[in-house]
């Protein structure tokens, strides 16, 4: 029974962390509408990289909100604990989704008050800021958080809280470590990265395609410019590890570069998740034909997150540590749901794969067609 629980923590740990890798991946949705306004130089390109994207948010906004769900059922301490008392740094990623879906419905509604433009900086608002911070958010998974856990205040009938945090910020001082904001910018930049190689798969117009090859150039040098100094920093600091037998939380030196010894699979799963990210890149800026970069980094960012999740969470290791008090941080072990939930959950987790179907077929049938100007000039067709 305890080989059973154990086996179904470390099951749910890794579909939260395949669903962390494809909200990565879709936060290409973001990255292209960052861009809005530097690779459309006129209305008929702007309308263009618009519905190029639109026809892709609510894939983005169900894989957050599933991503929320997941970690509710199966690590509900996590839940309450990040989710509770880092509320303003989620309730801005939040607002900023919000804003976004506002934005795509009412940007060319007749006599809208605010007029199309400010709409357009709505998304290429939430296009930097819900990159950035979901960056940050995701970064306190190795760099730790502020906060205190005390199971015991269960007793408690006037106030039953099992987590507090430990200062007045409540999630905005995550954005006081200078870590979590480098891989918060790599985020960002990958989404761009992304976003530009979904423009040249999806957009039919020689102009925009000449102007995403040449953006691709910066964009992708900045990503490895905060993600390769965040990847050493990981691989050579002090890591968060936990004694099986007793539980107690200790740092170790080096912890997450022997996760990634220890556990050989997952880092060929991140090895070949990064040499896919830097094919598609590559592939798409040194041959003018190619068109399918996308496919190759969006694979490439789901298997490099993944392994990133995976090293966190695996081989005895506090996935979310606490900064105000060592042995506060959460364990798969220590904050897992009753046995019987994830036993359950699991059964419910094999309806993942008919969503998984129903996206991929979706997902096709939306982009038969690439996006033209002509087709932006076509009557009775659903355009943002």
């Amino acid at each position: 029974m305890e080989n059973m629980y154990t086996f179904l923590q470390h099951y749910w740990w890794f579909i939260i962390s395949l669903l962390g890798g494809l909200l990565v991946f879709l936060l290409f949705v973001q990255g292209g509408n960052s861009l809005i306004f530097s690779l459309g130089k006129t209305e008929e390109q702007r309308r263009m990289l618009v519905n190029s994207t639109g026809r892709k948010w609510e894939f983005t906004f169900t894989t957050l909100v599933t991503f929320g769900g997941a970690f509710f059922a199966s690590f509900p301490l996590f839940y309450s604990t990040s989710f509770g008392g880092a509320y303003w740094l989620w309730m801005i990623i939040l607002f900023s989704f919000v804003l976004q879906a506002v934005s795509y419905e009412f940007q060319s509604r007749a006599g809208n008050l605010l007029g199309k433009t400010t709409y357009r900086c709505f998304l290429a608002l939430n296009g930097v800021v819900g990159p950035l911070l979901l960056g940050a958010a995701v970064a306190t998974f190795f760099t730790g958080s502020a906060f205190y856990i005390d199971k015991g205040n269960m007793a408690d009938l006037g106030m039953p809280v099992i987590s507090r945090w430990a200062n007045g910020w409540h999630g905005l001082d995550a954005l006081g470590n200078v870590w979590n904001i480098v891989l918060g910018l790599a985020v960002c930049f990958l989404a761009r990265v992304l976003g530009i190689l979904y423009f040249v798969n999806n957009i039919d117009a020689r102009e925009l395609d000449g102007r995403c090859r040449r953006q691709l150039w910066g964009n992708a040098a900045l990503f490895l410019l905060c993600f390769l100094p965040f990847l050493i920093y990981i691989l050579v600091a002090d890591g968060f590890a936990v004694r099986p037998d007793t539980g107690e939380i200790y740092m170790e030196p080096y912890k997450y570069l022997h996760n990634f010894l220890a556990m050989p699979v997952v880092l060929i799963v991140f090895l070949l998740g990064v040499v896919g990210v830097l094919w598609g890149i590559a592939r798409t800026l040194w041959k003018p034909a190619f068109r399918k970069g996308i496919w190759f980094a969006g694979a490439g960012t789901v298997l490099t997150v993944l392994a990133l999740f995976l090293i966190a969470g695996y081989n005895d290791t506090a996935y979310y540590p606490s900064t105000a008090d060592l042995q506060s941080s959460l364990t798969l072990a220590n904050s897992c749901s009753s046995l019987f939930t994830l036993k359950t959950m699991a059964y419910v987790s094999i309806l993942v794969l008919f969503v998984l179907a129903y996206i991929w077929y979706a997902w096709r049938s939306i982009d038969r067609r690439k996006i033209t100007a002509e087709e932006m000039e076509k009557e009775g067709e659903h355009r943002y």
